[in-house]
């Protein structure tokens, strides 16, 4: 993830809490729904980066690398 991913998922995440907390939610829709309102303010401030600078702010990158090959299992322990 680039630093601006970085920021704007941070921006994402305190704006859902801080909406969480003005309107006491409390249960999953509730919750649910402070979380798309979170997100929607992050996406504006995206977008409008990306229009004022001409340059996209999500990259295809993945902050971690890509996991090792493991040994695949053969259906559950008491059947092997």
């Amino acid at each position: 993830m680039s630093e601006a991913e970085l920021i704007f998922t941070a921006l994402a995440e305190l704006s859902t809490r801080q909406i969480t907390e003005t309107v006491a939610a409390t249960g999953m829709t509730k919750n649910a729904e402070a979380g798309k309102q979170g997100g929607k303010i992050a996406k504006r401030a995206r977008l409008e980066l990306e229009q004022k600078t001409g340059k996209k702010v999500v990259t295809g990158g993945n902050f971690l690398p890509p996991p090792k090959p493991g040994k695949k299992l053969k259906g559950p322990p008491e059947e092997r």
